[in-house]
């Protein structure tokens, strides 16, 4: 039975054979925000499903694909759809795609994410920039045997969020004159949403959006020394501090209203990158 790193190995194979030369950057699009593919020029589209070993999401508003082409002057690949922990899956499963696209030769990942707002003073449609985050899924992608191949045993975190990519995106908010807010991401490992108490303590904690995805596949790929950055688009008041129920098709319908504003925030910042790598 092949090991964790073959089946990484394998994978990448299939995919540099499908796609010649991996792009520098990937973008990972969060539940309902879909539109930056329509911005996309794209030469391979390939199935999650026909990746050896990388699971297939069961989350409506993730389609499961990898489609590689060019977005505004720039070539990536973007990630329709990611997978989390709590579909059942391993934290391995979780950050598999994320490896395997890095061992491609992946530079920048641009990780978006659906998440609830946890101040009043937040709107659904807003744009939240990740300064840091709070991990508490309860565990870690890099738990049991180290993969010298990929990282350190004890990697820092300290500017896992790259400083540099930050400082360009919120830039290019502000020179487009997009409302983008900075804030330290919350990650859950779900599926239910929080209790009223539950936001009061992660609000206390220091928390200002919470979600259930980001974190593992950010310190996966940061142990790898890949750049990483991340917005969150705000598409509900947590519990508590809105004052209807949280329902999953409420996030899908609020991010669909911001998706043209972050498609061109995504596209401009990444044009911008480019100078830096």
């Amino acid at each position: 039975m092949k090991n964790y790193l073959e089946k990484m190995m394998e994978a990448k194979e299939f995919i540099n054979a499908k796609v010649g030369t991996f792009p520098d950057f990937v973008v990972v699009l969060g539940s309902g925000l879909a539109a930056v593919l329509n911005e996309i020029k794209i030469e391979v589209e390939i199935p999650y499903s026909d990746i050896p070993y990388l699971a297939k999401t069961t989350v409506e508003g993730h389609v499961s694909k990898l489609l590689i082409g060019t977005l505004g002057e720039t070539r990536v690949a973007c990630m329709q759809g990611r997978l989390h922990f709590y579909e059942g899956l391993s934290m391995e499963e979780v950050v598999f795609p994320f490896r395997v696209f890095g061992l491609c030769g992946a530079k920048v990942f641009f990780l978006t994410n659906a998440a609830g707002g946890l101040h009043v003073e937040m709107k659904p449609a807003d744009l939240v920039l990740i300064q840091d985050h709070l991990n508490l899924m309860g565990t870690n992608p890099l738990i049991g045997k180290n993969i010298d191949k990929l990282g350190t045993r004890f990697p820092d975190m300290t500017h896992l969020y790259d400083p540099t990519l930050r400082r360009i995106v919120a830039q290019t908010a502000e020179k487009l004159a997009i409302k983008l807010q900075q804030g330290v991401y919350v990650g859950l490992h779900g599926p239910s949403y929080e209790t009223p108490a539950e936001i009061k303590m992660y609000r206390a904690l220091g928390g200002d959006v919470v979600g259930m995805s980001t974190v593992p596949e950010a310190i996966a790929l940061h142990h790898m020394g890949k750049r990483v950055v991340a917005v969150s688009c705000v598409t509900n008041l947590a519990a508590g501090v809105g004052p209807t129920p949280l329902e999953h098709s409420e996030v899908l319908e609020t991010a669909k209203k911001v998706q043209t504003v972050f498609c061109l925030l995504v596209k401009e910042s990444i044009k911008e990158m480019k100078r830096v790598l």
